[in-house]
């Protein structure tokens, strides 16, 4: 038996493992290719922060993991700055200035 001969497929039943794993291949390529897009998606969506998959890479290639934390955390702290002050429950907008004042004096 030679290597040439494992390559020749005398019917179709024969070649269909090596077509699933093709597919298979082809599936796993996409889903990685498709990964940074979706994750930048889903954190606009749950942040409001806009993110391209290229912008990150570029980041990561200049400063690595620490540089991509850095990124986003100065893109989430401008998107909460948009958004003005936040509102504490139960206790009203009064109260706060007034525990401000409070903190001010002393």
């Amino acid at each position: 038996m030679s290597i040439s001969s494992l390559f020749q497929f005398k019917s179709l039943a024969a070649a269909m493992p090596l077509v699933f794993a093709l597919v298979l291949l082809a599936i796993l390529i996409i889903s990685f290719r498709s990964r940074a897009v979706v994750f930048c998606q889903y954190l606009e969506a749950m942040t409001g922060v806009r993110l391209k998959p290229g912008d990150v890479r570029r980041v990561f290639d200049k400063s690595g993991r620490n540089g991509v934390r850095e990124m986003f955390l100065d893109l989430i702290i401008r998107e909460d700055l948009k958004e003005g002050p936040m509102e504490i429950a139960g206790e009203s907008r009064e109260e706060a200035e007034a525990s401000k004042d409070e903190v001010e004096v002393n």
